[in-house]
Formats: structure tokens, sequence, C-alpha cells
């Protein structure tokens, strides 16, 4: 079943499940004929409803031509029933073999969408490429460098590092930080 399916397709679908479901008993059956006679006349008159709502004629026959004559009326009284299924019967409504393929149809195509997706993610940590990677390497290696000879006395061994450091390709912050502790370990 495709999601393009109309309501008039899933009723014909439906309809046998709903005829043998011993859920669906009169005072359902009359409810729902209530609803769609009272709020949608023009899908079902006060004729037709009466006559649906016959209690000489077993329940089972009265819902097959009721679903009957929704199928006839078209999408807009099929689409009605279904609301007022869900409304006054949400555990058959839920239980139809439509709605069940449906979320099963949505559950694989949601476990496809995640199993795509994480494996892209395996393979792509992030998108900016090898030399942000070096780039971020390097600047750290910097740092443990100015962290291991800074504690002595003076900065003297990595100041030519430091100057080279700061003509690199780094922001203006990192290189105002290693221009500054060059100038710190020159004055020591």
């Amino acid at each position: 079943m495709a999601d393009t399916d109309g309501y008039q397709e899933q009723l014909e679908n439906d309809a046998q499940f709903l005829c043998s479901d011993q859920r669906m008993d009169t005072e359902l059956v009359d409810r729902l004929v209530l609803q769609l006679n009272r709020i949608y006349p023009q899908i079902l008159s006060d004729k037709e409803a009466h006559g649906f709502r016959n209690l000489s004629v077993p329940t089972k026959v009265r819902l097959a031509e009721l679903l009957n004559h929704l199928h006839r009326r078209g999408e807009e009284a099929c689409l009605e029933f279904y609301r007022a299924l869900h409304i006054h019967a949400e555990d058959i409504y839920f239980s139809l073999p439509t709605r069940i393929r449906r979320r099963e149809m949505a559950d694989l195509q949601q476990t496809n969408d995640v199993a795509v997706k994480s494996n892209h993610e395996r393979f792509v940590l992030n998108d900016r490429g090898p030399m942000f990677f070096l780039s971020c390497f390097s600047f750290v290696v910097g740092i443990a460098i100015l962290c291991y000879y800074g504690e002595g006395e003076t900065l003297r061994c990595t100041g030519g590092f430091l100057h080279c450091s700061a003509a690199a390709r780094f922001s203006k912050d990192a290189k105002d930080v290693f221009v500054s502790y060059a100038e710190v370990g020159k004055q020591k």
C-alpha cells in the first residue's frame, strides 16, 4: 500500500476486517452513524441514517451496507468515517490493516534512514577536511612545546619557535599570544 492510496481504497481494504471485528458492536455502529449524520448531513442524510440504525437488521449487515454506501459517496465520506472511527474507537482505528501497514512502512523507512545516516556519520567525523585536523594538531603540539620549555627561568629556547608560529596562518588572537610569550621570554 502506498502513501498515495485514497481513503476509498483504504476503506475497501479495511471493510472485511471491520465487518468481522467483534468490537464493532451495535452501539459503536450507531455512534458512527450519528456522528456522520449530525456533523456531515451531506454524507449521511436523516433517512439514510435511520436505515443504518434499524435494529431489526443485524449489526454486521448494517455495517457492511454503511461501508458500501460511504465507498460509493467518495473520498470525503470515507475520510469522515475514518475520523469518526478514530474519535469513537481509537483501538479499532489503530488496529486496521491499512494503519498497521502504514505504520510498518513508516518504521521501515525510518530504520533505513537511520541506517544510511549512521553509515555516513561513521565515515565522516567532520566535514572540515584534513587541513583542519592538521592545523588543530599543530596548534596543540605548539602549546605542548611551549608549556614544556616555558617552565624554565626564561623562554629563550622557544623564542624562535614562537615568532615562527606567529607568522604562520593562525588567527590574530593566537598570533598575539605567541608574540606575547616570546616578548616575555626576551625580557627575563
